[in-house]
């Protein structure tokens, strides 16, 4: 499946065995090449894999470093600390945790970009001394892959995951496949979330003519960036369409009925704020208006907002004209 340019994919080889710029060794802190995975890409890249790694232990569990190759098909090796210490064989094993695998997934591809390489393969992170279950890796794996090439420019162009047991191919090929389908196909349809805002001023409250369908007026908001809280998203769509600073931010209400808006579905909340500045609507606006308050209900709206202020003068019991 393709996220941007990068092609991610699932297989069941032997990693050792893969052709790609950069394997993923999951380890301890400690960077030993004892037990488990780590001890099969040493055996089959040789031990010049372990000595070059045990120069840069110990590291912090969620961080990676790189070495080379050996006399693997892979140019590098990427170990990443999933575990905080490093277990013997005769020691209690030691166990993992979301927030480990989440740092430890982010460090791999960091890691993978300060490199410049175009391929990168990572097995089943966690599931083997760390103790966490396969769909919970499956899972944590393919939401920070998601998550790290929609917010960074990335130079790699395939990442694997790479299953050695049919079993665990199974969990991670319905999990990575049904996770991304839901969200970059069925949420993409929405609902979309949104905010806008009633600025109180002493004479009304600040309306905008829409430039863009639906038209008419309508209350100062927008869509909530990726990244943002509902208040910093209104408190920017407020600057951007009336040139407000908003004081005194509270919320009112959510409205969520598929219909209140005829682009698509998407869920609002509105605040109430007092607005500090002098109003004056910006470029993707037709106009703003300060109406009164008696004369609000007066008035045609865009999507929902004529029941949005019913319900402001409601609740602030102010005598609204019909």
């Amino acid at each position: 499946m393709k996220i941007k340019n990068t092609e991610l994919k699932i297989v069941r080889a032997d990693i050792t065995h893969l052709k790609v710029d950069a394997i993923v060794n999951p380890t301890s802190d400690g960077l030993l090449m004892q037990e488990g995975l780590a001890a099969f890409i040493k055996k089959t890249g040789g031990g010049v894999i372990e000595k070059e790694a045990a120069k840069k232990a110990p590291i912090k569990a969620g961080e990676a470093v790189w070495t080379k190759g050996g006399a693997l098909k892979a140019k590098f090796v990427i170990h990443a600390a999933i575990m905080g210490t490093c277990p013997g064989k005769k020691s209690d094993i030691a166990k993992t945790d979301e927030t480990k695998m989440r740092l430890a997934c982010r460090s791999i591809l960091s890691c993978a970009d300060r490199l410049k390489l175009k391929s990168v393969a990572l097995p089943a992170l966690g599931g083997g001394c760390g103790g966490f279950p396969l769909l919970g890796t499956a899972k944590i794996m393919t939401q920070e892959v998601l998550k790290y090439l929609r917010e960074n420019k990335t130079g790699l162009t395939e990442i694997i995951f790479c299953l050695r047991d049919d079993s665990t191919f199974k969990i991670f090929n319905r999990a990575v496949y049904g996770y991304l389908e839901h969200i970059l196909y069925k949420l993409s349809e929405g609902p979309y979330v949104t905010v806008d805002v009633i600025i109180e001023l002493r004479k009304g409250i600040i309306l905008i003519e829409r430039s863009n369908p639906p038209y008419g007026l309508a209350l100062p908001g927008g869509f909530v960036d990726c990244g943002e809280s509902l208040e910093e998203a209104v408190a920017r769509e407020a600057k951007e369409e009336t040139n407000m600073t908003l004081v005194n931010l509270k919320q009112l209400h959510t409205y969520s009925k598929p219909e209140r808006d005829p682009r698509f579905h998407t869920i609002t909340t509105v605040f109430t704020a007092q607005g500090r500045g002098r109003p004056k609507f910006g470029d993707d606006a037709k106009g703003l208006r300060v109406v009164g308050y008696h004369d609000l209900m007066k008035l045609d709206y865009a999507f929902d907002h004529k029941q949005v202020i019913r319900d402001y003068l409601d609740s602030k019991k102010i005598r609204r004209a019909h």
